[in-house]
């Protein structure tokens, strides 16, 4: 339409030769500077993903290198094992563990304190110093557990144990497509190939080690196993002290299982090995296996939770369902190719794609909501943060893996009837969604914030409508009905009316989405208030399709909700901020993610663009969080600047990725798997478009930049 629109601009020329070189011209110039897909030709999946497989090259402990199947996950060195790095760890959804109440007192029973809710009294899980001992130790329990550790002990002629400086020529390389690593390296004077697998299905990994002299006593393997860690971040095992569990082994010629008991934790661990070894007992905790073969031995390490069943697959099994498992994963859902770019950018964003895409089926691909940092350690104690679970599970959507999101977001209505009481308790209908959670231990990490915050109670709603436009059944419907709806009578009950102002306030005490407000008069923050109307909006939609009339005070709330708070022409964060561009001007700048992550409603799309501008001019970029730049690319692309949204995912030294696609920088602890998540999401909404928006790739530049290829992505929202 537009090529013929300016062709009719020239119907005066006379000269058909020249009016015909002049439109030949002109769509070879729209064509070349539109971005587009290329549907012409299927996208080589293969190359687009094996272009960017690991090739590392120095003994550097950052990462780890991961294999892993979305519910379990080992990590290692540069020697193949766990052997230098004290952040490669082995942790699963399952493996959790508690360590014993103080006193005896019963967590459900944690009193918090009242506070102030809009003139009325309401007890939440906050801080109260007559119960400082429950206080710390609900926020510490339940806590992820490192199952066991599999290392290498080098040895050098004289006996002596080698270290990481003793690692020579190390090459380590992750086929991507087949999810299979091997590292080579020369150490106590002998060329080491070392592979690593993990089994797609079952809590286990195998290995092949490889050298010459094999039995000659200068190569180990050494199984130990740790105690629970009280460390916020990242450790997710105590090595100090061995008293405190127990390790009971049973051990025969190739193999062994290792009954383990730390406080009410049980769990099992088996080892088995082909090719001639020797396992003995070092201490009360550790196992060394002495290879007795000339070259080459396997070995096969499995962890089972009490009550469960495993058989070790051998190697060439395990290899198999590798090959296989990794080949569907790629050939199937979205894909996108940016190689035919001009802009030489376009690598580093098709690789920490890739890396993405990888890193969440190794960590997020379970069926319980991920912790921040994924199966790589334990931030914040290996809790899930409810309020996070977007950023972990939404882009799954978008990418055509329908079944992650589905296994991820199945705790909404597995513990529907948990929070449905907390609500009632509150003097609200439906169901009010916690914040932070451990395993399936339903209490809530008590401070000033974490039962304050609002913004995930929406999140449902949302997921239940990235589920329907992916599959509109009647089971999609009967699926999410009554989470959707539990979760809107909430919403429609939270909102206080002010009568002499005939609306209705988000008031206080509430935490807003950059947790940096006071909780005790913040009301009408940006994010929130925009969330609330894509929330009911969505609820009433569904009340439709479940045949049911539309629920009159979801259309009292969103009718008489207050306005998207603004100052000089700028959205502000919440209604009574002071000094916003000053002081409060880091952290999330949850404002702008109204009219990005959220569709837009109740934003004014000028007062918006305005405001971002000033968040890119103000904003202290050094103090925000992973997920923040995706969430600014998002808004940048909906108000039509796809050279700042790609600037945003690609130039700013606090959105850090290192070789292994992990992610860090600014405030996020490292790794930060929301910024993997919402570089998919983002990207995906980039290509694939948004509801309103206009033509293929409408988040990336039109100027001849950049050339799209992609397949199976689905619109945002």
């Amino acid at each position: 339409m537009r090529i013929e629109n300016s062709l009719k601009k020239i119907r005066g020329i006379r000269n058909r030769r020249l009016f015909k070189l002049f439109k030949c011209s002109l769509i070879a110039v729209v064509i070349l500077s539109c971005t587009e897909t290329v549907n012409a030709q299927k996208i080589d999946r293969k190359a687009v993903v094996s272009r960017h497989n690991l090739h590392l090259t120095k003994n550097d402990l950052r990462g780890p290198t991961q294999v892993g199947n979305g519910h379990f996950a080992f990590g290692f060195d540069a020697t193949g094992l766990q052997t230098f790095n004290n952040d490669a760890n082995t942790l699963s959804d399952w493996g959790w563990h508690k360590f014993p109440v103080p006193g005896g007192k019963d967590p459900y029973k944690y009193k918090g304190s009242e506070w102030n809710t809009q003139d009325k009294t309401i007890r939440y899980d906050v801080h109260n110093e007559k119960e400082r001992d429950l206080y710390y130790w609900m926020r510490a329990n339940p806590q992820r557990l490192n199952l066991g550790r599999l290392k290498f002990v080098f040895k050098g002629n004289d006996g002596k144990i080698l270290t990481l400086q003793d690692i020579k020529s190390p090459v380590q390389d992750l086929d991507l497509w087949t999810g299979i690593s091997v590292s080579s390296y020369e150490v106590a004077g002998k060329k080491v190939t070392v592979t690593t697998i993990c089994h797609p299905e079952k809590d286990a990994i195998s290995v092949k080690v490889e050298a010459p002299k094999l039995n000659d006593g200068k190569i180990i393997l050494q199984l130990e196993f740790p105690y629970a860690s009280n460390d916020e971040f990242s450790n997710a095992g105590d090595w100090r002290y061995p008293n405190k569990h127990i390790t009971t082994a049973t051990i025969g010629n190739d193999k062994a299982v290792f009954e383990r008991k730390l406080d009410s934790t049980r769990f099992d661990v088996l080892l088995e090995w082909k090719g001639g070894g020797k396992l003995e007992s070092k201490d009360m905790h550790t196992y060394q296996l002495s290879p007795t073969g000339g070259s080459s031995i396997e070995v096969a390490l499995g962890f089972r939770d009490q009550g469960t069943t495993l058989q070790l697959p051998g190697f060439a099994v395990t290899r198999q369902a590798s090959v296989q498992k990794w080949k569907t994963f790629w050939n199937t859902g979205g894909a996108i190719d940016l190689s035919q770019s001009k802009d030489p950018r376009w690598k580093e964003l098709e690789r920490r794609v890739v890396l993405s895409q990888y890193l969440m089926e190794v960590n997020e691909a379970g069926q319980l909501p991920p912790q921040e940092s994924g199966l790589v350690n334990n931030g914040w104690y290996g809790k899930y943060h409810m309020e996070m679970l977007w950023w972990h599970a939404a882009h799954y959507a978008l990418w055509g893996r329908m079944s992650k999101m589905d296994g991820l977001t199945s705790i909404y209505r597995t513990d529907l009837s948990y929070y449905i009481p907390k609500a009632k308790e509150q003097g609200y209908d439906g169901v009010r969604w916690p914040k932070t959670l451990g395993d399936r231990e339903r209490w809530e990490w008590p401070n000033e914030t974490n039962p304050l915050l609002i913004w995930q109670q929406p999140h449902p709603i949302f997921f239940a409508e990235l589920e329907y436009r992916s599959n509109p059944t009647q089971a999609t419907i009967d699926k999410w009905k009554d989470v959707v709806l539990k979760t809107a009578d909430f919403m429609a009950s939270f909102p206080v009316y002010n009568r002499r102002e005939n609306r209705y306030i988000l008031g206080y005490p509430l935490q807003v989405v950059s947790e940096n407000a006071d909780q005790r008069s913040t009301i009408n923050p940006v994010f929130e208030l925009s969330y609330w109307r894509t929330g009911l909006r969505l609820a009433q939609e569904w009340r439709k399709r479940m045949g049911l009339a539309e629920n009159k005070k979801y259309k009292d709330v969103l009718a008489k909700l207050s306005d998207l708070p603004q100052k000089d022409g700028m959205y502000e964060s919440w209604e009574n901020i002071h000094k916003m561009w000053t002081v409060y001007n880091f952290e999330h700048p949850a404002l702008i993610g109204a009219f990005g992550v959220l569709p837009g409603d109740g934003v004014d799309i000028p007062t918006m663009e305005r405001t971002m501008a000033a968040v890119g001019q103000k904003w202290k970029f050094e103090h925000t969080w992973g997920w923040d730049f995706p969430m600014l690319a998002m808004t940048e692309a909906r108000l039509g600047h796809p050279d700042k949204a790609l600037d945003y995912l690609l130039n700013y030294p606090s959105f850090t990725w290192d070789e292994h696609g992990l992610s860090g920088g600014g405030v996020s602890p490292y790794p930060y798997f929301p910024s993997n998540g919402g570089l998919l999401y983002a990207v995906a909404m980039m290509a694939a478009g948004w509801d309103g928006s206009n033509g293929s790739a409408p988040g990336f530049p039109k100027d001849g930049s950049w050339t799209v290829k992609y397949e199976e992505l689905k619109p945002a929202l």
